[in-house]
């Protein structure tokens, strides 16, 4: 078995000598005395560690040659893990290279037996960190009009949207919130014979029922106050193509009785209109409320339910994804590096961190925190605190559900503390309607002061 690489970069003949002699058992030892020599090593050979001295020729007395090298170092490859090495009484020089991106530092003279410890658990971070890049890189997937995933989980939803998208169809969309309800929307538009035509997205949940009717179908001149010129709706607005109805949950008895009325003949009457209009435009509905219930507690009508779920495509929740958290990670890693005009790596304990949440905002959470740690980021290594997951583990050993349920707690909470307890200010901030929040508070038994 091939025995782990590491360089030794140090001006001293002596100490090179020495550390190869205590390592060369264990390692396959290169040796380097200056910064040329050390960055041709290593671009020849890519060893995991590097054990660097700072004072490097031609300045050997102070540290601006080794910091360089450090830097280009990590600039060849910012997984490499690079333990520094300073003088007896030169910490705070140590400080300045973690700070620009070195693994750990060691004083001299060096305790081998310690020194040997930490080249150990830095190869082993080393190893997590190369083995998640390949899991990343092995994975072979196409994103499907424009939603990432290779699951089996998500292959089934790619499978429905190829099927459905061949018929006019209404369709229902399941999933918790951030799941991509929208973006499996306009994949079924966009695959459509309807593709041609618009695609008209409107969120019911976010829109005052007051005004939510005039929105969906449109207003005659003088139907109201402040009406001073007819206006056409969503529903006009999408002849030809798509009307996306998200949070469909949301809608009011009486809207869902004009709905209805559409679904079954494809009329609508702006409000003040005595005329009904021909729309010829595809329904697709999302919704992350349990229907079932809210039909048993007579909040929304059986018989909308079925003209709407001619076919239902139910998106898993992220932590449902068998494998899809590393690909997406990398993406949006990618994404955000290119629009920072950064190179970016996770660290292996950030790695786990993502593998760990428990990800009550799905997909939208993962993107948003990866944004997140693009912008913290110090030397292009995110940690878990860039990613805000320091905590990860505080959920070890809970079951899925709970820990989500402890999350969304968690969460809530502090949304309704920094608001003040203003529900839509809190329901704002977490990116979800008030109705929504008022039935997670329900649920999770908070109180709303």
């Amino acid at each position: 078995m091939d025995k782990p690489k590491i360089l030794i970069v140090d001006d001293d003949d002596e100490v090179r000598t020495q550390m190869k002699w205590a390592l060369n058992r264990d390692y396959d030892v290169f040796l380097a005395d200056d910064r040329c020599s050390a960055l041709r090593l290593f671009s020849e050979n890519r060893p995991g560690v590097v054990t660097l001295d700072l004072g490097l020729p031609p300045c050997p007395g102070d540290t601006r040659e080794g910091l360089l090298t450090l830097g280009e170092l990590l600039q060849t490859d910012p997984s490499v893990k690079v333990l520094v090495i300073t003088g007896q009484n030169e910490k705070e020089n140590g400080i300045v290279a973690i700070g620009q991106g070195a693994y750990d530092f060691f004083s001299k003279p060096v305790n081998v037996e310690e020194l040997k410890i930490t080249l150990d658990r830095a190869l082993r971070v080393h190893e997590l960190e190369r083995d998640w890049r390949e899991r990343v890189e092995k994975v072979q997937f196409d994103t499907f009009e424009g939603i990432i995933g290779s699951s089996p989980q998500m292959q089934v939803v790619f499978s429905a949207i190829e099927k459905v998208s061949k018929t006019d169809a209404p369709v229902l969309i399941v999933g918790e919130s951030g799941t991509g309800k929208e973006l499996v929307a306009r994949g079924i538009h966009r695959r459509s014979s309807m593709a041609a035509g618009p695609f008209v997205p409107i969120n019911v949940g976010a829109v005052p029922e007051n005004l939510l009717e005039s929105e969906l179908f449109g207003h005659e001149k003088g139907a109201f106050t402040g009406a001073h010129i007819q206006r056409k709706g969503r529903f006009e607005t999408a002849q030809g193509g798509t009307l996306f109805l998200d949070e469909i949950g949301e809608l009011s008895a009486g809207l869902q009785v004009k709905l209805l009325r559409f679904l079954q003949d494809h009329e609508i009457e702006r409000v003040g209109g005595r005329s009904p209009i021909t729309v010829d435009a595809r329904i697709v509905a999302a919704t992350h409320v349990d229907l079932a219930k809210a039909m048993s507690e007579g909040r929304f009508r059986e018989d909308l339910y079925y003209r709407l779920g001619v076919v239902i495509i139910s998106i898993p929740p992220l932590r449902e994804r068998d494998g899809d958290i590393p690909i997406l990670a990398d993406a949006f890693l990618q994404r955000h590096a290119t629009a920072q005009n950064k190179g970016l790596t996770l660290t292996a304990k950030a790695a786990k961190a993502l593998e760990s949440h428990a990800w009550p905002g799905n997909v939208r959470e993962l993107e948003n925190r990866i944004q997140r740690a693009a912008i913290m980021a110090e030397n292009g290594r995110i940690t878990p605190k860039d990613l805000g997951l320091t905590s990860a583990s505080q959920h070890e050993g809970y079951s899925l559900g709970k820990a989500r349920a402890a999350v969304e707690r968690q969460m809530i909470e502090l949304a309704l503390a920094k608001n003040k307890g203003n529900l839509s200010r809190a329901a704002a901030e977490l990116e979800i309607s008030r109705p929504s929040l008022y039935e997670l508070i329900d649920k999770l038994g908070i109180s709303r002061r």
